[in-house]
């Protein structure tokens, strides 16, 4: 195999997020839902002889050292693999949004390259790595919508109904150690339970991370006040910036949100499932 195309890196929204603690090493612990949407990244793969790792943007410029370059190298590393790639990405989910595109992006070149290199490793190898690259990369490796605790290495399937989502982002980003490093960040949320989040999926418990975000960014409560005036109930996902609300099936057109110009507004589905699940095999 020479060359992998067209492989896509998925967004997600947090239906919920709670931090529920914090360890002693500093990670806090949280609960979520995961939802995967079709609002993707799109990356291109050459398999290189010499050992190699390059780049291209094909979209926007990416930092000189992202998280795609990172998970290769990752990869090489870990496998002892002397192989090498070029890899073309054509970036359309925005940064600091909590839409979890650099994860996602990090988790599909794992994924591919460990199908291009013919590593075989598994699933359960494949999220060790990614778990060192950042706490959403695991879940993006599983394949399917997510119950997600701990740090973000423990992630369950979770079944969701088929939704529309309005997602707004402000373009204003949100580093996200700002966030979890702010004195009034919420850190003692309850434990959840799926059993308690499936009895209303779409309205369970909150962003724990929105009130800290609001004060960082106002752009975030202005973006949330847009999607109330469309009559929506929106939430913030991750660490923000970006916004969603679920659209109902009836709403037969949102393209009545009065925007600024240089935001941008996005009508998003839920995935059936991840698009690359199965290419990895079992847990261990």
């Amino acid at each position: 195999m020479r060359a992998l195309h067209d492989v896509p890196a998925p967004a997600k929204l947090n239906l919920f997020l709670h931090v529920t603690g914090r360890r002693a090493d500093g990670y806090h612990l949280l609960q979520s839902a995961f939802a995967l949407i079709d609002w993707c990244d799109t990356l291109h793969f050459e398999r290189r002889a010499d050992g190699a790792l390059t780049r291209e943007d094909l979209g926007c410029a990416l930092p000189p050292d992202d998280l795609v370059l990172r998970a290769a190298r990752a990869l090489q590393q870990a496998s002892g693999c002397r192989d090498g790639a070029h890899i073309g990405i054509h970036k359309r989910i925005p940064a600091q949004a909590g839409l979890g595109g650099g994860s996602s992006d990090a988790a599909s070149t794992l994924l591919a390259l460990n199908r291009l290199w013919s590593l075989n490793l598994t699933l359960g190898q494949l999220a060790r790595i990614g778990l060192q690259l950042g706490a959403d990369v695991p879940f993006f490796l599983h394949g399917s919508h997510g119950w997600v605790e701990g740090i973000g290495e423990q992630v369950r399937p979770l079944a969701l109904p088929a939704t529309r989502f309005l997602v707004v982002k402000p373009p204003q980003g949100l580093e996200t150690a700002a966030i979890f490093g702010a004195p009034g960040l919420k850190r003692d949320a309850e434990p959840a339970t799926i059993a308690g989040f499936a009895a209303n999926p779409h309205g369970f418990g909150r962003n724990d991370l929105q009130p800290v975000a609001e004060r960082l960014c106002p752009q975030v409560a202005q973006a949330l006040d847009l999607l109330a005036q469309q009559g929506l109930v929106g939430r913030m996902t991750g660490s923000g910036s970006a916004v969603f609300a679920q659209v109902p099936e009836t709403a037969a057109d949102v393209a009545g949100v009065q925007a600024p110009q240089d935001w941008q507004v996005r009508l998003c589905s839920s995935l059936e499932a991840h698009p690359l699940g199965g290419w990895a095999e079992g847990s261990d």
